[in-house]
């Protein structure tokens, strides 16, 4: 993390730590190679060069405890909120920062390059309100809805999210798809002003938070990153936990190898 002292920008991260998972309950405290998973989120976060504070917002005192315990800083939050975004926009209302990075729990591999990479364009271009990543994906992943695609114009502003294949390939030349990296970074009165906004038809549809933004008329901002394949991987199921395991696995036997 950066020295604040030498840039007029505040900058803070914070990973919405949900212990209450649908799919994958007490998830963000899993183990995974000797480690729970927020605890490596939280690590490799720390590592950014562009983040002033790092916090981990959290709805449950486990969570808060156990972050603690490795000398992270968590808050407690309400329990009622509907999204990280939500839960996020708590914790920083009443705090004196510009920019707010969301980092998502659940991507116990993030490269702290990626939030580099997403913040840096709003720190150029005070004009721009929100950023987020995207990486190209391969044809086995078209046709899977748990990866979310997008689609920019051609000064990189999202056109449109969706769990379907976008663009259509009618005709199959030249085709780029790409996969939305969930990781994402507001002017802290844009996030704020998000959050009190009610749902929008498309985002409840497609059960994608980042669509409420677009419905309302506003533009995010999208960001090829440069960084691995592995870094964006979420763990939202037991069989997806194995997988991160395995990558972790194979680093540490590199490591060692050197």
């Amino acid at each position: 993390m950066k020295n604040s002292k030498n840039n007029q920008t505040r900058i803070i991260g914070v990973i919405p730590a949900r212990y209450g998972s649908s799919r994958f309950e007490g998830k963000v405290l899993t183990d995974i190679a000797g480690k729970s998973m927020i605890q490596r989120v939280y690590e490799r976060a720390r590592q950014s060069k562009t983040l002033d504070e790092l916090l981990v917002a959290v709805d449950d005192p486990r969570v808060q405890s156990h972050v603690e315990t490795f000398g992270g800083k968590a808050i407690l939050t309400g329990a009622h909120h509907q999204s990280g975004t939500d839960r996020i926009a708590e914790v920083v209302e009443k705090m004196p920062v510009d920019i707010v990075v969301n980092i998502q729990g659940d991507q116990p591999l993030l490269d702290p390059n990626m939030i580099d990479e997403a913040v840096q364009p709003m720190i150029d271009n005070p004009d721009i309100q929100m950023s987020t990543l995207k990486r190209e994906i391969d044809k086995d992943e078209f046709d899977d809805p748990g990866v979310v695609k997008v689609v920019v114009d051609e000064n990189n502003f999202a056109l449109y999210f969706s769990r379907s294949l976008i663009p259509y390939p009618r005709y199959d030349e030249n085709l780029h798809v790409y996969e939305h990296v969930g990781l994402y970074v507001y002017r802290k009165d844009f996030l704020l002003k998000i959050s009190k906004m009610p749902q929008g038809y498309l985002e409840k549809l497609e059960s994608l938070e980042q669509l409420r933004v677009m419905e309302k008329g506003y533009k995010i901002l999208v960001v090829e990153t440069k960084t691995n394949r592995t870094a964006g991987i979420s763990v939202d199921t037991p069989e997806d936990l194995k997988k991160v395991e395995k990558v972790i696995n194979q680093m540490k036997g590199q490591s060692n190898g050197h």
